[in-house]
């Protein structure tokens, strides 16, 4: 009775979906699970917590038209609380537990590598959608955040240029962990090739969660007082940048004095911060929120009515970011590599992402490159503003290819552009 009754209402649904009586898609019997590894507690969930709603609005898109393969795409969320060892150990739950045929997630490369040796091993599909060091390219990942070709280099170029300040003196300020550590490496090599000597430059790093910046500030104004034109290069992660920008303003650094550009700091990061003091300070990404066009008007409000609707703290406010456009180009990228592979298996998805194509928020069409698993993308650098956004003051022309092992890195010229494997 129960198969009868079964068989009668399927009959009807497809009845009344052929006379254009319902919009509710319909579903082939699977749904295929797909995976969001990113912290929702401890110091990295001021920044994560967004890109899950991003990935679980960007499903839902996915699925009210149509689905994937006219397969319903079914999220499953773990959170791995900013802990990088339980960030395997969810990682590996996910693709050995909930069978998931992709994951997106981590942001910290601490979090990204201390999940790479599950995917390798069980033959996973990463897509990690933050900034980076660069200097690692893996068959099992494709990268839709910066390489440091795409951020970090043409950022300390600007502060360098005329338009930027003409910056002779440089203070690399990070978290202490291998993004940080592994940038400001690439950055003192290229500012060695531009005649900045050591003394020129002052390097500092604070633990995840840290909170006291007035020492550092303190050293950070003595060195900019000693006669040459200084900057600041941030790359702190997490909820630390809160209380670097307020003790930033409390000593009364001004943008016109020493500017700060970031590479961890969007508009997410800045809702938390009286960013008035800040007017000016830079940040450098592939994408801003203040972009116009109506494929990022489309974005933004898609992500306003996602919050409103599933009532996200502070729903009225809340902002679109570049790591935010990443998780949404990566999973529009990954269900067309699906859909012209005719399938999930990876091996399979693998190849069929080479040279996919997706109109980004940033205005412009982003290439996966169809060997080195990262992004083209376009550049962009900001000033604070003084309701949060960026007015964009500098900008490339179009998307610029990946270099996944920076130039500045000795022997990195001997090293294969395509992941082992692949």
């Amino acid at each position: 009775m129960q198969r009868r009754d079964f068989l009668k209402l399927s009959g009807l649904t497809l009845a009344m979906t052929a006379a254009g009586l319902t919009s509710l898609p319909v579903y082939a019997a699977d749904p295929i699970k797909v995976g969001i590894l990113h912290s929702l507690s401890g110091t990295m969930a001021i920044s994560e917590t967004a890109l899950k709603e991003t990935a679980l609005m960007t499903i839902d898109e996915i699925n009210r038209s149509g689905g994937v393969m006219g397969r319903k795409l079914e999220p499953v969320v773990v959170d791995p609380a900013s802990n990088w060892p339980l960030f395997a150990e969810r990682a590996r739950q996910l693709l050995t537990q909930d069978k998931v045929a992709v994951v997106f997630g981590c942001w910290t490369s601490v979090s990204r590598k201390s999940v790479l040796p599950v995917f390798k091993e069980l033959n996973g599909l990463l897509f990690y959608p933050v900034q980076y060091e660069g200097e690692e390219l893996e068959k099992n990942v494709f990268y839709t955040g910066a390489a440091p070709n795409q951020q970090a280099i043409p950022a300390v170029e600007y502060l360098m240029s005329r338009d930027g300040g003409s910056a002779k003196r440089f203070v690399l300020l990070g978290t202490d962990y291998v993004y940080p550590r592994t940038t400001n490496k690439i950055l003192r090599a290229f500012l060695k090739s531009k005649g900045i000597v050591d003394a020129d430059i002052m390097e500092e790093y604070t633990p995840f969660g840290h909170s006291d910046y007035q020492t550092i500030i303190a050293k950070i104004k003595r060195f900019a007082g000693e006669g040459k034109k200084t900057c600041v290069v941030s790359t702190i992660n997490g909820d630390s940048n809160v209380p670097f920008y307020k003790e930033l303003g409390n000593a009364g650094l001004k943008a016109t004095d020493v500017p700060v550009v970031a590479f961890s700091v969007g508009e997410e990061e800045l809702r938390g911060v009286d960013t008035k003091p800040l007017v000016g300070h830079l940040a450098a990404w592939n994408y801003f929120q203040s972009i116009k066009n109506p494929t990022n008007d489309k974005f933004i409000k898609m992500y306003r009515d996602w919050a409103r609707k599933n009532k996200l703290p502070n729903a009225s406010t809340v902002v679109t970011n570049d790591p935010m456009e990443a998780t949404y180009i990566g999973i529009h990228m990954w269900k067309q590599a699906v859909e012209k592979a005719k399938t999930t298996d990876v091996d399979k998805v693998i190849a069929a992402m080479a040279g996919q194509t997706f109109k980004a928020p940033s205005g412009f069409v982003v290439k996966m490159d169809e060997k080195n698993h990262h992004l083209h993308k376009p550049v962009f650098i900001g000033e604070v503003r003084a309701d949060g956004q960026f007015s964009v003051v500098w900008k490339t022309k179009g998307p610029i290819r990946a270099q996944p092992w920076s130039p500045f890195i000795p022997g990195n010229d001997k090293k294969k552009d395509v992941p082992e494997g692949a």
